[in-house]
C-alpha cells in the first residue's frame, strides 16, 4: 500500500457501467513526509474519503481486490483513510 492525498474529484456523466455507484478522485501520490511523488492519478474510492484526505491505496492487479467480482476497470483504488501517521 502507498500513501496519497486527495486533490480533486472527477465528474463523469458517462462511464463504464462497472463504475456506477463509485466515486472517482484525483489523487496525488505522496511519501511519508506528505511530499508529492510522481504524477496525480485517478483513483476509485472504496472508503468514503474526501477532499484533502490522506489515504492509502493499491495499484495494478491489487486495485480490483476490494470489489466482489474483481472485474472493475481500475488501476488505482483507495482502500483506507489515514487518521494518524507517525514516522521516525
Amino acid at each position: 500500500m502507498r500513501l496519497g492525498r486527495i486533490i480533486g474529484k472527477v465528474w463523469a456523466t458517462v462511464k463504464d457501467p462497472k463504475l456506477d455507484g463509485t466515486t472517482l478522485y484525483i489523487m496525488q501520490p505522496v511519501n511519508e513526509a506528505d511530499q508529492p511523488t510522481g504524477m496525480p492519478v485517478v483513483a476509485v474510492d472504496t472508503v468514503g474519503s474526501g477532499e484533502n484526505d490522506l489515504v492509502y491505496w493499491v495499484g495494478g492487479g491489487d486495485a480490483t481486490v476490494p470489489f466482489e467480482d474483481r472485474s472493475i476497470p481500475s488501476d488505482v483504488t483507495i482502500v483506507g483513510i489515514v487518521d494518524h501517521l507517525e514516522t521516525e
